[in-house]
C-alpha cells in the first residue's frame, strides 16, 4: 500500500468563519479589518487532512459532514495560504472546485489558539515531508554485507553452568 493511497486526519477546529473578500488593493496583503467581520458567509468545522505530500483544507457542515469548499496546499508557505497582515487569527484561502476554477476567501477563527493549531498543523505536516523527501534521496548503505552463518564443518561449544550431562556420571 502506497503512502498517498491513505488520508490522515492533521487538525479538526469546530468551528471557523468564511468571509467573501474584497481584491487584494496592494501587494502589502490582505487585512481582516476590510472584511466585514461580523457578518460571516459561513460558519462551519474546519478539518486539515493529508494524503500523500498534499495537504488539504476542507471546510464541512458541522451537523451533517458535508463539504463546503477545499483548498488543496502543495507547500506552506504558499499561495494556498495566506495570513492576514492584521491579525493572526484570520487567513486567506485559495479553495479549488475541481474543475480547475479557483477562488479566494476569508477564514478566521474565534480563538487564537484554534488559528495556531491550524497554522501548525500545516508547518508539522510540510517538515514531515521535507524531512521524507531529505531521507528518500540518501543512498541506501551498500557497503559488504556481515556473514555470521557458520561455515561448512564449523561447529561451536556452548557451556551451561549448574546443567549436569547425565552422560558423564557413571
Amino acid at each position: 500500500m502506497a503512502d498517498s493511497d491513505y488520508e490522515s486526519v492533521l487538525c479538526v477546529r469546530p468551528e471557523v468563519h468564511v468571509y467573501r473578500i474584497p481584491p487584494r488593493a496592494s501587494n502589502r496583503g490582505y487585512r481582516a479589518a476590510d472584511w466585514k467581520l461580523d457578518q460571516p458567509a459561513w460558519t462551519g468545522r474546519l478539518r486539515i487532512t493529508a494524503k500523500g505530500k498534499v495537504a488539504y483544507i476542507k471546510l464541512e457542515d458541522k451537523n451533517t459532514g458535508e463539504l463546503f469548499a477545499q483548498a488543496p496546499v502543495e507547500q506552506h508557505p504558499g499561495i494556498a495560504v495566506e495570513a492576514v497582515t492584521d491579525s493572526s487569527r484570520y487567513f486567506v484561502i485559495r479553495i479549488e472546485d475541481g474543475n480547475g476554477r479557483h477562488a479566494f476567501i476569508g477564514i478566521g477563527f474565534v480563538d487564537r489558539g484554534d488559528s495556531f493549531d491550524f497554522n501548525l498543523a500545516l508547518q508539522e505536516h510540510f517538515k514531515w515531508v521535507k524531512k521524507e523527501s531529505e531521507i528518500a534521496s540518501q543512498p541506501l548503505d551498500t557497503g559488504p554485507k556481515l556473514d555470521l552463518g557458520f561455515k561448512e564443518g564449523q561447529t561451536i561449544k556452548i557451556n551451561i553452568g549448574g546443567i549436569v550431562d547425565f552422560g558423564e556420571l557413571k
